[in-house]
């Protein structure tokens, strides 16, 4: 049996992600798709405990604290980890994953660590072997850019932050390094063909609605 397709919804913080995933799986359930919704880092399992160390600030307060090939590793056990025990059966009998964040971020987030652009590149090449064909995981079929500008996702950071009473990861608390991914999302979008959904205008977040129906048009193709 042929294997089936992953699609990512991949945004800096603050941009939607996890409200746009549920809004596109619950499309894709009403069209009669098999499919099955994943978010990463994976939380709630033990595969995630480097990850939350990471980012709680056990190993810095700053983002740059943890080099980009360590933090990497974080992240892409907690995917391994995800991939074997949750959803690699259901994948590989044909059905449609759909990922709130995957290796992409990885690309994104650790890659910025890195000012030389030789030293970015080599980066890029050494994270798509490591987990791709060293680990094993799935090549995604659509990575899905949400694009807000880091000025809106900080202010809606901000609101949820003071709404739900959480505190700020190491990487939210640091607004000068969000500014910096969003400007990696755009460079990385076009060099990998990522779809890109414009998700802000003038200052303010589009409504949505209007997100989800360009999400959906940008992942519609996909059998």
């Amino acid at each position: 049996m042929s294997k089936g397709k992953l699609i990512i919804l991949e945004a800096g913080d603050g941009s939607g992600k996890a409200t746009q995933t549920r809004l596109l799986y619950e499309r894709l359930m009403k069209e009669g798709r098999s499919v099955k919704r994943v978010e990463f880092p994976d939380y709630e399992a033990e595969g995630s405990v480097l990850v939350r160390l990471y980012l709680g600030g056990a190993f810095g307060k700053r983002p740059e604290d943890v080099n980009a090939y360590a933090a990497s590793t974080f992240f892409a056990v907690d995917r391994f980890a995800s991939y074997r025990t949750k959803w690699k059966d259901f994948y590989e009998a044909g059905g449609i994953v759909l990922a709130d964040r995957y290796t992409t971020s990885n690309m994104v987030h650790q890659a910025v660590k890195l000012q030389n652009s030789a030293e970015r590149d080599a980066f890029l090449d050494w994270l798509w072997d490591f987990e791709f064909r060293k680990l094993g995981l799935p090549v995604p079929d659509r990575v899905v850019f949400l694009d807000m500008a880091p000025e809106v996702a900080a202010r809606l950071i901000d609101a949820r932050a003071r709404e739900t009473g959480t505190a700020e990861d190491i990487h939210e608390q640091d607004k000068e390094y969000l500014v910096r991914c969003h400007e990696a999302y755009r460079m990385l979008a076009e060099r990998y063909g990522w779809k890109t959904v414009r998700c802000s205008e003038g200052g303010e977040p589009l409504p949505i609605e209007t997100i989800q129906e360009d999400v959906w048009q940008a992942v519609k193709d996909i059998r």
